[in-house]
């Protein structure tokens, strides 16, 4: 089955990519999120690309997983509604009506195929070249309960105006598929999204927000990201910057 909503065809490519690793605080070079399903058969190459970006320190990898291939006769365990709401307001903010599975948005601007190693280089590389990549610093730092997020200036001429968002997630899942086009699968799946909350809005000034740890994750083990996003419309828009928090030993 073609995994496609509205205009956009999906296919299917090799998966793995190529990992760097990061020095000290260097910020990303890119966010992306997968927009994936449980019940899509073209996904698992994609899934299985980005259990590969998880472990590139360079990156912001996440999996949003989405809720409308449950009829297919199995209903995604991760998924939420409000992932393909999400997935949603993508495309109507980039007015090209392309939802589909599995689909990578790169930096909040661009889409490609989930599964495209080369298509989302080329985008990492597009979005840098044409927009600067993630353009304002973000760090994110824990002390006991205590996690602390920071923010840089706004550069002369650049979007002043922004939501920064914290991200939870949990690094890693096994799941077996019982029913749908993937059953008798295994399938892991890496930085998938729990929760997703505003904790600040930002002005084009430096800023910094502490907050319990405990109110921003379920458990102690879980990942997390932050992200500075504009707002389209009321729409996710492009992402300015980004950071993981560093777990011990990472």
């Amino acid at each position: 089955m073609k995994h496609v909503l509205a205009l956009f065809a999906t296919g299917m490519a090799a998966s793995g990519f190529a990992t760097t690793a990061t020095a000290g605080d260097a910020q990303p070079r890119a966010v992306i999120e997968l927009f994936t399903s449980q019940g899509c058969s073209s996904c698992p190459p994609a899934d299985a690309l980005m259990n590969k970006l998880a472990e590139d320190r360079t990156l912001v990898a996440l999996t949003f997983p989405v809720d409308y291939w449950d009829y297919l006769g199995w209903k995604d365990t991760y998924a939420r509604p409000e992932f393909t709401a999400r997935q949603r307001g993508y495309a109507k903010a980039r007015g090209d009506r392309s939802v589909y599975t599995p689909q990578a948005v790169v930096n909040g601007r661009e889409h490609v195929v989930g599964s495209d190693r080369d298509a989302l280089q080329r985008s990492i590389e597009n979005g840098k070249i044409r927009y600067g990549g993630l353009t304002v610093e973000v760090a994110v730092e824990a002390a006991g309960d205590v996690m602390t997020a920071r923010v840089g200036e706004a550069k002369a001429g650049e979007t002043s105006k922004a939501t920064l968002w914290l991200v939870a997630y949990d690094t890693a899942h096994a799941v077996d598929i019982g029913r749908g086009e993937n059953t008798g699968r295994s399938v892991t799946y890496s930085n998938v999204v729990r929760q997703m909350q505003a904790i600040g809005m930002w002005k084009g000034k430096a800023m910094a927000v502490e907050l319990p740890r405990h109110d921003a994750t379920r458990s102690p083990d879980m990942g997390v990201a932050l992200i500075l996003q504009t707002d389209v419309e009321g729409r996710p828009g492009p992402i300015l910057g980004a950071a993981l928090l560093r777990q011990p030993g990472s």
